[in-house]
């Protein structure tokens, strides 16, 4: 790989990575974008209609870039490979759901997910064991590995799940998600614990980037499924490896709302039958303020104010809980 001719330049390597990955990703979404499955449009969310016809999928692209780009440029290890594998999983059978003609139902992409979340959990335990420090840093606990990788699951699958719902508004979700990796990076400032890792965090970050140069509202392609579910692995892993998995909160909090209220209000109706449960809530967030207040936001101003909610209460929570 191109790494061990730059070992020792390790300031190169990196920024060479993400040119590679940024070019890749813009050259592979300007060739590749009309041979993506058109989007059918969306009934049920705030002018759904609207995509109708657009290229969707394009996550195939920014994140083949990003993998690419990461063995090319990155001194990786095993459990790395891992990640990046089931990574590409979750991509893939995202995007065979993208070019589906019957979207696939909620019960086979539950169980998909809950298989790549599992592995993630039995990955990490074994590899980095059961050690984590709480949000108040000088303070670490060990959690047994059965319990661990049954949380851990939960957190990848409910990572995934949101990020996915999120993905409703044109740039919406790609910022949210570079704005809580970042987050993650300037944290791990203080205890450099990645090793190598924030190599990954910058060349995701990068692709989805360059990803935003052809969604940025209005867009002209959308990420798909295998653009979103792939995310939401990646920075629920980002999450693990910063050792400090309970700053997901915080730093996926607007992300964890916008998508996640959705999903707990179709929950609890479930189970307790009420319908008029969250009645006055229209989900996801993103469809409420376009919709269902007074002054209703336009799609830029969704994307911006979101942005601005998670960008402070990330510099909030670095600066209260990062010491």
């Amino acid at each position: 790989m191109i790494y061990y001719f730059l070992w020792n330049y390790p300031n190169i390597m990196l920024a060479a990575g993400a040119a590679f990955v940024f070019l890749a990703t813009i050259i592979g979404l300007g060739k590749f974008k009309d041979k993506l499955p058109a989007d059918e449009g969306r009934d049920f969310a705030v002018d759904g209609k609207l995509s109708k016809g657009k290229p969707r999928g394009a996550g195939i692209v920014f994140i083949f870039a990003f993998v690419i780009g990461t063995l090319l440029f990155c001194p990786i290890k095993i459990e790395y490979c891992i990640y990046l594998l089931l990574i590409l999983i979750e991509m893939y059978t995202g995007f065979l759901d993208d070019a589906a003609k019957k979207p696939w139902g909620r019960v086979k992409k539950g169980i998909l997910d809950l298989v790549i979340s599992l592995t993630i959990g039995l990955t990490y335990v074994f590899y980095n064991g059961c050690r984590f420090d709480m949000l108040i840093v000088d303070h670490t606990i060990e959690v047994p590995a059965a319990l661990l990788v049954v949380l851990i699951a939960a957190l990848v699958w409910g990572s995934i799940n949101v990020t996915n719902c999120a993905d409703g508004v044109d740039g919406l979700s790609g910022t949210l998600v570079i704005i809580t990796i970042v987050s993650f990076y300037v944290a791990d400032l203080a205890f450099d614990r990645f090793y190598k890792f924030n190599y990954l965090m910058i060349y995701m970050m990068v692709a989805i980037l360059a990803y935003l140069w052809f969604n940025a509202g209005p867009s002209i392609l959308m990420m798909g499924d295998a653009g979103s579910r792939a995310m939401g692995v990646f920075i629920s892993i980002v999450a693990l490896k910063s050792g400090l998995p309970l700053l997901y909160i915080p730093f996926a909090l607007i992300l964890a709302l916008d998508g996640g209220l959705g999903l707990f209000k179709v929950s609890v109706i479930k189970i307790t039958k009420k319908k008029d449960f969250m009645n006055k809530i229209r989900t996801p967030l993103h469809d409420h303020v376009r919709k269902n207040i007074e002054v209703p936001w336009s799609n830029n101003q969704v994307v911006m104010r979101f942005a601005i909610l998670q960008t402070i209460i990330s510099i909030v929570t670095i600066y209260t809980f990062v010491r």
